[in-house]
């Protein structure tokens, strides 16, 4: 054994084995390194499309617009697997179309999508390959705002004023022939419910072609300030106490007034024109003397609302002898005429009719005697006005009948107290709020 292992041969064929083991394992390593970092020399091939990528457009904002280009793309990458996995989770490779060049000429024209920041190693399909792009010049323009709502929403009765908006213009940038297109702008009040009262909101402005197709520009400021105002229609008319039930045996109901004798109504004009009183009815059969009540007005069904819900009754009596008080009006209609005539004087002498009061607000005070050289300018040219006398003569007179004046043929320039001077219906008298009203006199300006 020790002659082999001595030998030179039986060396040099140990050592050839070790080297050639060694060779074997470094170069077995070395191909497992190149796999795990992708080195193979056979890296396996795929292909992976990413959606939705963002499209970069390169011009001249401030003096063009550019429209056409789509807002993502599908772009469709081949390589090596390791390295596609790699840029879809990243995505920071750029899809772009250039069109910064300052000699571009307007109009339209077709443009290929271009890749930055992509590793070189992969190759890239974008889809659409290209896209038709309009390059127009850039244009800002002022233009009025028209505030529009759904007037099919107010309420019955109520009407609603021209909404106002606020500002009143707003500039709009685009293209020039998307400019030259606008043929309105809008903004819409956005209602949701039934309109009975003035609406205050903001409205987004929208510019429109002559079909109304809402056009891509850009308006500054985006929406307005819009308020609608919205009312109903009102009437002030008397109230009016209407006798129901019979009065008690030795009882004789004097007189009945109503506290306010007014109510404003709201509706409709055409329904307000056929209302001109509303009657509270006032049962007195329970009425054992003089009496204050409290009563629920009764609102007209055509009426959307009234000032007043209820109002105050005063009753006044006075007691009479059973047969005086309990005449049958049915026999009374019977007597002769001239035996009820003479009885109506015997009752006219000795118990004179009760007075009542009316009132009527706001009644116009007119200048009268004004100079043709001179304005004549009221503090306050309204005022009320209480008459007072039978209730029959009363019921009869509107706010129509009575007229206010104040002289001022004799005064001079500046502010002077004047008398009221009161023209109304024979048979009444009146009290005035104020019995003088504040004028002021001014000089013309003359024509030059």
């Amino acid at each position: 054994m020790d002659k082999y292992t001595n030998s030179a041969w039986f060396m040099r064929i140990v050592a050839f084995a070790l080297a050639a083991l060694l060779f074997i394992s470094i170069n077995f390593e070395m191909e497992s390194d190149k796999k795990s970092l992708g080195l193979s020399t056979a890296p396996e091939i795929s292909t992976e499309t990413i959606e939705n990528v963002p499209v970069e457009v390169y011009y001249d904002r401030e003096n063009l617009v550019v429209s056409g280009v789509p807002e993502t793309v599908d772009v469709t990458l081949k390589g090596a697997k390791s390295l596609l996995i790699n840029a879809k989770n990243q995505r920071d490779f750029k899809v772009y179309v250039d069109l910064s060049d300052p000699e571009i000429s307007m109009g339209n024209r077709t443009v290929t999508f271009k890749i930055s920041d992509l590793n070189e190693r992969l190759v890239a399909t974008v889809d659409p390959e290209y896209a038709e792009v309009n390059v127009q010049e850039r244009v800002t323009k002022e233009f009025p705002v028209e505030a529009e709502y759904n007037n099919s929403l107010l309420e019955e009765g109520y009407t609603a004023d021209q909404p106002t908006v606020s500002p009143k213009t707003v500039k709009i940038t685009g293209a020039k022939d998307t400019i030259d297109q606008i043929s309105y702008v809008k903004a819409n009040l956005e209602i949701s419910k039934g309109l009975n009262e003035t609406v205050n909101g903001k409205a987004t402005v929208k510019a429109l072609d002559r079909d109304l197709n809402k056009l891509d520009v850009t308006i500054e400021p985006a929406s307005v300030a819009v308020s609608l105002k919205v009312s109903i229609p009102s009437k002030t008319v008397s109230i009016t106490p209407k006798q129901t039930g019979k009065a008690k045996d030795g009882i004789r109901i004097k007189s009945i007034s109503v506290d306010p004798n007014e109510v404003t109504l709201f509706g409709s004009e055409t329904s307000l024109g056929k209302i001109s009183e509303v009657n509270l009815p006032v049962n007195i059969s329970k009425i054992d003397g003089d009496t204050d009540l409290e009563l629920d007005l009764t609102k007209p069904e055509s009426v959307q609302k009234m000032s007043l819900g209820k109002a105050k009754v005063k009753i006044r009596t006075e007691k009479v002898d059973v047969d005086e008080a309990n005449v049958d009006p049915v026999e009374e209609e019977k007597k002769p005429e001239t035996e009820q005539k003479q009885e109506e004087k015997v009752v006219d002498k000795d118990e004179p009719a009760a007075i009542e009061s009316k009132t009527f607000s706001n009644i116009k005070i007119v200048p009268v005697g004004m100079k043709d050289d001179q304005d004549a300018e009221l503090e306050n040219d309204v005022t009320s006005i209480t008459l007072l006398g039978e209730a029959d003569d009363l019921k009869k007179i509107t706010k129509e009948d009575i007229n206010l004046t104040v002289d001022v043929s004799n005064l001079d320039e500046g502010t002077h107290d004047v008398e009221l001077v009161v023209n109304a219906p024979e048979g009444v008298t009146w009290e005035l709020e104020s019995k003088t009203a504040s004028v002021t006199i001014t000089q013309k300006d003359e024509e030059t």
